[in-house]
């Protein structure tokens, strides 16, 4: 009897050993989990840190940012949005093309013969895509660049109302090429332009005296009409 009793007590003995292991397997496998969580935490809000930082544009042009798909209300294309020399006149805007004046890259300025420009010696560094502040515009010698790779340029001019800002806004972020604000900028104009609003591309202008209803059906066929057309194509 006596050793069958002792062997019931080495089997508790045993039984109670390999549940110990087992528990303390457990909470070390716990303790892992919670720290790699954490770990894991840290790690998102590291890269959405980075990601904000970023957010602003390229370092070489610091105003540019990312539009925030404007809401405000604007009119929905109507029969001329795809015919730019129609929707020109209806809006009272004018649509011209010029010769190009050169595609040097210099770092001094440049003196511009339309206004606003629409080709030129410029800047080696390109103007960024995207919505710029007032006051935070490119330069002339680096937005004449971005025009030479088949941009869209939307310019208003300086004291312009932020309603109508945020309407152009709206215009900038519409598909262009199935893709909000593809290839376009938008910013204050700076070369004392003549007109209310205007657009630009590699050789092509869009001037409108007056901002009216029928200036983004303009603007939609001039974006239409040449976008990506300058002589290098820069994805």
């Amino acid at each position: 009897m006596a050793s069958r009793q002792e062997e019931k007590e080495r089997r508790r003995t045993e039984r109670m050993a390999a549940e110990q292991q087992a528990r303390a397997a457990a909470t070390r496998a716990r303790r892992l989990q919670i720290a790699g969580g954490a770990i894991l935490v840290l790690a998102v809000v590291v890269v959405a840190a980075i990601v904000a930082s970023g957010s602003g544009g390229s370092s070489s042009n610091p105003g540019a940012t990312k539009s925030q798909l404007a809401s405000v209300a604007i009119p929905k294309p109507g029969p001329n949005a795809t015919n730019l020399a129609a929707a020109a006149k209806a809006a009272g805007c004018v649509a011209k093309t010029y010769p190009m004046e050169g595609r040097t890259h210099t770092t001094s300025s440049v003196t511009y013969h339309t206004n606003p420009p629409t080709s030129g010696n410029h800047n080696p560094t390109p103007a960024s895509d995207g919505v710029y502040s007032p006051g935070n515009e490119p330069a002339t010698e680096n937005y004449v660049h971005t025009l030479e790779h088949g941009r869209i340029e939307i310019q208003y001019r300086p004291g312009t109302p932020k309603g109508v800002r945020d309407q152009l806004e709206t215009l900038f972020n519409e598909p262009n090429k199935g893709t909000a604000g593809y290839h376009e900028l938008l910013f204050e104009n700076n070369t004392s332009m003549p007109y209310a609003v205007a657009a630009t591309a590699w050789t092509h202008l869009l001037g409108c005296p007056q901002m009216n209803d029928r200036v983004f059906d303009a603007i939609r066929a001039f974006r239409a009409a040449y976008t990506d057309k300058g002589p290098e194509f820069i994805p």
